[in-house]
């Protein structure tokens, strides 16, 4: 029978209060807490601890995650202040990606349902970013949802389906709202 944890990495409804995901919850909160009192210089070393890998990327505080293990960042990333990541299921993000303040990515979500969802079930999907985004303030990027190498998502946005690769997407729910010109 497989673990709550295998049941939300493989994107089926499972339960998030059980021990091993509180307790791996718990160790990124606590990392997260470090990252964001330690002085810039251990940062680093502290965002290498909680996503399981070096990166040359540079996310201002207020970080917080949900496993820090779900999250994949590509060269040359910024996040500006307040970034949230709820990472229950992958959360890839491409090159060259920058985040504006008070952004959250969240693949996590609940059942529609009454029942299950106060019996506390949840379910995640996965998150995808392409290369070259830019996020405005105050986005938010809901679960399951893939934006396009070289979009950017205007702020305040409610980014609910997926964005295609090259536009400018903006609005509650975002849509597409004209093509980005090179210049």
């Amino acid at each position: 029978m497989p673990t709550e944890k295998e049941k939300m990495l493989a994107g089926e409804l499972y339960q998030a209060n059980d021990p091993e995901l509180v307790a791996e919850r718990l160790r990124a909160k606590q990392l997260c807490h470090r990252y964001n009192q330690e002085p810039i210089e251990l940062n680093k070393q502290i965002l290498a601890e909680l996503l399981g890998y070096e990166t040359n990327a540079h996310i201002e505080t207020s970080f917080r995650c949900d496993y820090g293990y779900n999250i994949q960042l590509g060269q040359n990333f910024y996040a500006n202040y307040n970034l949230v990541v709820l990472d229950c299921a992958p959360v890839t993000i491409g090159d060259n990606v920058f985040i504006a303040p008070n952004v959250v990515l969240t693949t996590a979500g609940h059942p529609v349902e009454v029942g299950p969802r106060i019996a506390g079930w949840e379910f995640a999907r996965p998150i995808t970013i392409g290369d070259n985004v830019w996020l405005g303030t105050g986005v938010l990027v809901m679960p399951g949802v893939t934006i396009g190498a070289g979009s950017v998502i205007g702020a305040g946005s409610v980014v609910t389906r997926d964005v295609p690769p090259g536009v400018v997407a903006v609005g509650n729910p975002c849509r597409v709202l004209r093509k980005v010109v090179e210049r």
